[in-house]
Parts: C-alpha cells; sequence; structure tokens
C-alpha cells in the first residue's frame, strides 16, 4: 500500500479531536486499519509496514494516545464486541 492510502487511513480513522482514557496499541490500530481497509474494498497491507508508515509520521504504535473515529472505528468496535449488537 502506498503512503497516500497510510494517510488516508490516519486522516480517516484516528483523531486528536476527542479525549480518550485509553491508548490504542498494536492490535487495536492494526484491527481499526483493516477495519478501514475492508470499507474501502482495499487489501491491507502487513502489520510491519502499517507499524512503519505510523512511526514515520509520529505515531508510535505501542503508545498511541489518539482516538478512533468515523465508519472503521464502528465497524471495528461492533466486530470486537458482537454482543453490542
Amino acid at each position: 500500500m502506498d503512503a497516500t492510502k497510510f494517510e488516508q487511513f490516519i486522516a480517516e480513522a484516528l483523531t486528536t479531536e476527542r479525549e480518550t482514557d485509553t491508548v490504542l496499541g498494536p492490535d487495536e490500530l492494526f484491527g481499526l486499519y483493516t477495519s478501514w481497509c475492508l470499507i474501502h474494498k482495499l487489501q491491507p497491507a502487513a502489520p510491519d509496514s502499517l507499524f512503519a508508515a505510523l512511526r514515520e509520521r509520529g505515531i508510535d504504535p505501542a503508545n498511541c494516545e489518539l482516538a478512533m473515529t468515523g465508519p472503521a472505528a464502528a465497524d471495528y468496535i461492533l466486530a470486537s464486541a458482537p454482543s453490542l449488537i
């Protein structure tokens, strides 16, 4: 996946505009990214590629203080906790 797609993922699925008490770790970030790819009908890149792209943009995949947002966040949350449906 090219850099533009990673930037699009970050812009559409992560936000600094919402306070959060939780920290997103690698599993949550990759799950969110996978949901985003499914919505956009894209083949997800390998986790290492995503994490490298995040680090290049100043986001620590092991300690991400950003919040999930948008349709990919809703998809990921519902897929992770089907009992909420």
